[in-house]
């Protein structure tokens, strides 16, 4: 099957996209009875030079420990959360020892996640066939399979098999897809601060967008919203004026001393009404796309990875296309998705303006989760759990 030029390879369940989510869901796979190929337009390995970092609750750890690819020397655990706005009152304070945690959630490059899947993976070689540098073309769909086109290294082969599983890239402007320009940019960076972090992560609400400093190493993870010409600017600025408006926008609460690189992306939150349609289910970042505000979007990813390979195990399902399981995973997901939408979109919504009203309400919620336990314990649970904390 992983051979250039085989046809009519046949397989139970093909995964395209093997970014995080896409091998999260092939190693909760490996091992059952379903024969699953992974397909992924990069080479594989392509991810070392990721720069990126991720914020994982203490949740997902939990997932991928269960995986056997979690990687604690890599992790830098968030012990503390403080929240604020910048000009209003009010803040609050998360802790993980109110709830028996050793961290709220941890920090990880993008790349030392995506290396620690990969080994596991690899132990499970014989379970999960891998199809890298492969681009994935014509799909199609019927009652009994579906089809698809993958060119590898200049030969097409198709690929039939009971389920395709979309696990990477946005959803798209089409019908069906819920779209919202946020009309901000994300300018994504490491910095030092003279004092370290002693792993509190910092969430502070602006006019311009919501700034997040992640606990990464002995370094800052900088998540620093602003409107997009105002991100043109700040990736124009040499080291020194880059701190200098990163001190104007957090204030003087820490004393920022060394930058690196600086990068930025458009934020939109795109969501996809149905998730699955004959014989495909969509997860991940294909699913949902949200705005970085409380780090929600790659940890429900993984949630979405990991009930869906529940779904599928559950019961012995021969066919893992099956009408009736896959519209069970789609009403299992409705909670979850519905719940981590809303509250990340309305916190955008509701702290990325300076009218003194919604300064003076934001400063009273945020008031509220501090002196009222239960309050901010909901909030907490739902952000470390996702839907599984719920009631």
């Amino acid at each position: 099957m992983t051979e250039p030029g085989a046809s009519n390879a046949n397989a139970d369940i093909v995964i395209v996209g093997a970014g995080p989510v896409g091998m999260t869901l092939a190693l909760a796979l490996a091992g059952s009875a379903q024969r699953v190929v992974l397909v992924d337009h990069r080479p594989r390995g392509a991810w070392a030079g990721d720069p990126r970092a991720l914020a994982l609750s203490h949740g997902t750890r939990q997932l991928l420990e269960r995986l056997d690819a979690w990687n604690t020397a890599a992790a830098t655990p968030i012990r503390t959360i403080h929240v604020s706005q910048r000009g209003g009152f009010g803040r609050t304070l998360l802790d993980a020892a109110e709830y028996s945690v050793p961290a709220l959630g941890y920090v990880m490059r993008y790349r030392e996640l995506a290396a620690t899947l990969n080994a596991a993976l690899d132990a499970q070689r014989d379970a999960v066939r891998w199809l890298d540098d492969s681009a994935v073309g014509d799909i199609q769909t019927d009652g009994d399979a579906a089809r698809l086109t993958v060119t590898r290294h200049g030969q097409a082969q198709q690929l039939s098999a009971r389920l395709i599983v979309h696990a990477e890239g946005s959803p798209p402007d089409a019908p069906g897809i819920k779209v919202r320009d946020y009309h901000q940019h994300a300018v994504l960076a490491e910095v030092r601060s003279a004092s370290g972090h002693a792993n509190r992560a910092w969430e502070r609400f602006t006019p311009d967008g919501p700034l997040a400093l992640l606990p990464l190493g002995k370094a800052y993870s900088v998540v620093y919203t602003v409107p997009p010409e105002k991100a043109a600017r700040l990736l124009e600025l040499d080291d020194a004026g880059f701190l200098a408006a990163l001190r104007t926008q957090f204030g003087s609460r820490l004393d920022f001393v060394a930058s690196g690189p600086r990068s930025s992306y458009p934020l939109a939150l795109r969501v996809r009404a149905q998730l699955t349609q004959t014989r495909q289910v969509w997860i991940g970042n294909t699913a949902q796309t949200l705005h970085p505000v409380s780090g929600q979007g790659f940890n429900l990813g993984l949630r979405d990875a990991w009930e869906l390979a529940e779904t599928l195990l559950a019961n012995g399902h021969d066919d893992a296309g099956d009408p009736a399981a896959l519209a069970a995973y789609a009403r299992a997901r409705r909670l979850d998705r519905q719940g981590s939408t809303a509250f990340t979109d309305g916190i955008v919504r509701l702290f990325s303006n300076d009218l003194p009203p919604l300064r003076a309400a934001r400063g009273l919620g945020l008031l509220a989760l501090d002196l009222c336990p239960p309050l901010r314990h909901f909030v907490a649970k739902r952000m470390i759990w996702g839907a599984r904390a719920w009631p």
